[in-house]
Order: structure tokens, then sequence, then C-alpha cells
């Protein structure tokens, strides 16, 4: 009777629950298990406590597979490629002098420059500044570069953009012939072949306007070099030079970056070139239009300048004014017109440098015919020179383009002077009177006042000139086929009597 009370109570200890799915003798068991591996003190009072954690050690396996896993993974694949960013090393097969000159003239001081964008309330963090800081460090001692500066970084969608900019050592930066340029010239001298061919069908009078090239490298808007990487610790891509086209369109079109270098620009009018080429027009249009210094800190040189502005009616490029003693911090905050752009400005047909697009055919023209039409005359754009100050901005409805303001009014002695650009949101200029920095974080989009509306399709041309030569008749009726042919009979008719009158006035002047 004993044994069948004992098997009696075991079956019911070993019943399941049917909420939890345990039973009650293995909770008990690894609870006696547990105090006995513990041995905590006064055991009883915490029963209670040991039975809960005893229930919590069933879940702790799936709640850790999907809380920590999916998590953590991410930000230990990114911390293992930064793990290379603080580990010391050297250029293999340079001279330690060499790589001593390079460090020091190439590397900017990001971390001064923070500190003071971190006064006014500017910036990305000491930890992930530091780890830019060693991201361009790695840029520097893998490229041929003379100098580099932190532009900034622009968000996207997906992933953000870290970007550099960077000027090459002399003979450094020669760049790739592109062949799809070469295919297009071909294309085109094969379809003109084909029309010389087809002589009978009508051609069109169309012409199309002259591609405006690109700029050369270290001129206009291609001056500078620009690399960006997603995340500190990824490998640096080198950015195309933009072409004027890209940056015409980019001014009709309002895109967010998604991260993917190559994902395309889908929009209208359509984009020539993809995310890549669209992340460096805005770029270049960032810089042309937030690009400052103080009044005094660049001049111009003094042998080079009058050439370049009898040639081409501007000056193009500047130096560092060794004589620049400094502006008062008031004195920048106050007045805008101590503020000068040191970036040309970009034209309408997205050059900073005028190109006239009709020059070769006036040329061709002139060799043909000595006489010249004044309707295909283009008048020169003439944009804002050099060192401009930014006191002659344009408004944005009656929004002043900049904002100034005081890293701090508390103690104004050693406070610095802050601008920001109302034009370009994200982007901030600091000075402390002799020493400046530009820097933009934010999603490369120029603050419109409106909502933004795709532009209106152009009319469409007129391919061929309308004439009765290539102008489609209408199907005659029959009672106007049977007009016609009565009209036909008529003439003929007429033209007969006409000839027997002749023949017979002939013969009487015989006789």
């Amino acid at each position: 009777m004993l044994e069948i009370t004992i098997q009696n109570a075991k079956a019911y200890l070993l019943k399941t629950s049917s909420n939890s799915g345990f039973n009650l003798y293995d909770h008990l068991s690894n609870m006696l298990t547990k105090i006995l591996n513990e041995r905590p003190e006064n055991a009883v009072d915490i029963f209670e406590n040991i039975s809960q954690d005893v229930k919590m050690a069933h879940f702790s396996k799936k709640f850790d597979a999907l809380q920590n896993e999916n998590e953590l993974l991410p930000t230990y694949e990114i911390a293992e490629k930064q793990k290379a960013l603080f580990l010391q090393g050297h250029l293999e097969g340079v001279d330690q002098e060499l790589e001593d000159e390079i460090a020091e003239n190439a590397l900017p001081n990001v971390m001064e420059s923070a500190f003071y964008f971190e006064q006014a309330g500017v910036g990305l963090g000491t930890d992930e500044t530091y780890r830019i800081f060693l991201a361009l460090k790695q840029l520097t001692d893998t490229h041929p570069i003379q100098r580099c500066r932190f532009w900034g970084k622009i968000l996207g969608l997906e992933m953000n953009y870290i970007v550099a900019e960077v000027e090459f050592r002399e003979g450094e930066d020669e760049e790739e012939v592109e062949e799809e340029d070469v295919a297009e010239e071909r294309d085109n001298g094969e379809s003109e072949a084909h029309e010389d061919e087809e002589d009978e069908l009508p051609k069109s009078f169309y012409k199309a306007p002259q591609a405006i090239p690109k700029e050369e490298s270290r001129t206009g808007a291609n001056k500078y070099v620009y690399f960006v990487c997603n995340e500190p610790g990824r490998p640096w891509v080198k950015l195309p030079p933009v072409i004027p086209a890209q940056i015409v369109i980019a001014r009709k079109i309002k895109k967010f970056f998604t991260g993917r270098l190559h994902a395309p620009i889908v929009s209208y009018p359509p984009f020539p070139g993809n995310e890549s080429n669209y992340l460096r027009a805005q770029i270049a249009r960032i810089s042309a239009g937030t690009h400052v210094s103080p009044l005094g800190f660049y001049q111009f040189g003094e042998e080079e300048g009058e050439e370049e502005e009898e040639a081409e009616g501007g000056r193009n490029s500047f130096e560092e004014n060794p004589d620049f003693e400094g502006i008062q911090v008031i004195d920048l905050v106050e007045s805008l017109s101590n503020w000068v752009h040191h970036v040309q400005h970009i034209l309408s047909q997205g050059r900073c440098n005028w190109f006239n697009s009709i020059q070769k055919n006036e040329e061709e023209e002139e060799e043909e015919d000595e006489e010249k039409d004044d309707s295909d005359y283009i008048e020169q754009e003439v944009g804002l020179p050099l060192l401009t100050p930014i006191s002659e901005d344009l408004e944005i409805q009656n929004i002043p383009p900049w904002t100034t303001r005081l890293s701090s009014n508390l103690i104004p002695q050693y406070a610095i002077a802050v601008l920001q650009s109302n034009l370009w949101p994200g982007a901030y200029a600091f000075s402390n009177g002799k020493k400046f920095e530009n820097f933009y974080i934010g999603w490369g989009h120029k603050y419109s006042p409106d909502n933004y509306t795709p532009p209106v399709p152009p009319p469409v041309y007129q391919e061929y000139p309308s004439g009765p030569e290539i102008t489609e008749m209408d199907d005659p009726s029959v009672e106007e086929e049977q007009a016609f042919r009565a009209a036909q009979e008529a003439v003929l008719l007429a033209a007969e009597n006409e000839e027997s009158e002749e023949d017979e006035d002939e013969e009487d002047d015989y006789d």
C-alpha cells in the first residue's frame, strides 16, 4: 500500500502544467540543486525568489537569441572593421622623413575643429569624430594627397556619407579617358553616314545644341577631388568629376540619398548618372554657396591676377595672406561684410568658367558664308567674383541667407563667431578671429519655401517642315473623281480644238 501511495504522489508531481508546460517534480529538483550548489544564507526566506529564478532560466536562451544576436551583430561587424584604424602602422617602402612630411601637411587637425564646433553646438560627437580622424589618416597614408579636409557628413535613408575633400600632389591626379564619350561619338558618326545614304526621306532641320564640356581638373567645379565612405573603417571611394549637365539637372530635382553609390536616380528631368554623380553635383553646389572665410584671410596673387582678369574676366585663384592680423569676433557677428566666398560661383550652364557653345559653329559658318546671324549670339554670363562679401547674397522671400551669433553670451571675450546658412540648412562656419573652418551635416537639400513640384515638360519640337511635299492628302470621293475626270476631258477637248483650228489657218495661208 505504501509503495502505491508513493507512486501516486510521484505521478501527481510529474503532472505537466497546461500553462507553462513544466511539472512540479522537476521544478523542485532544480530548486534543490540550485540551493545545494549556491548554498545561500537563509534559503527559506528567499525560497520564492529562487523559484522565480529557476522558472526564468528556462527562457533565458530564447530571450538572448531574440534580444542580442540581431542587434549586436552589425555593431560587432563595424567594430571589427574599425579595429584596424587603431592599429599603429607605417607606410611600406617609404622613408620616415617623407612619411612625417606627408602626415604633417596632408592630415588636418579634425579634433581641433571639432572642439570649436562643439562650442557652437554643432558636431558629430567626440567618439565618431575621432574615428573619422583616424579614417582620414588612413586615406592620406594610402593616397598621394597634398591637402585633405573633412568636408562634412551627408545623411541618407539607409546609410550616410562621410565626405573628405582632397587635393592630390602635382602629377598624381591623371584621369582616365572615358570610353562612354568615345562610343557616343562613334554612334553619332555612324548615324550621320546612314542619313547621308537616305536622301529620299525628309531631313530634320533641328540642330542639337553643342554639349558643354566639363571643367578640367584643378579648375572650377572640379578644383578638388572628393572621397566618401559610409562608416569610418570602410574603404574610401573616389567620386567621379562633375559635368555641367549634372549640375543643371540637380538644380531641378530633389532626391534623398540612399547611401548606395550605384543606386539609380529616377527623376524628371532624367538625371545623367547614378547616386555617385548626384552626390558629387550636390557637393559642388553646397561648396560654392556655403564655403566662406573672414575678409582678408585670402588675397589674389599680384603677378597672375591681372593676366587672369584680362583673359577670362575674373580671377580664379588666390593665396593665403601672410599679413592677415585677424578680425574681432564682434565685428564678424555684427557685419556680414567681414565674410567672403572663397569658392567660385557656378553659372547657370553648370560651369564656373563661361563656355561659348556656338563659337565653333560660327567659325564653320565664316568659312562657308561671310554673313553672321545675330540671333545665334549668346551673351556671356558673369557670376559673382571670388572673395565677394556674403552681404551681397540674395534673400529667400525676406529670409536672410545667413545667421550670425556668438557661441556664448555669458563670456563674450572668449566666444567664437558662428555663421549658419539659411539657404543650405546644415552648413556652418566658425572663426575666432584668426582661424576658421567650414562644416556641413544635413540631407544635401537646398531650402525651398514652396513644396517641390516637377517642372513642366517642354513643348514638342517641329521635326520636319510642313508643306505639300510631305503632307498626306485625303482620299477623294466618287463624285470628286468623276468631276476631276470630266475637267481633264474638257481640257483635252479644248486643246484638240485649238490644234485643229491652227491647222486650218495654216492651210488657208498656204493656199
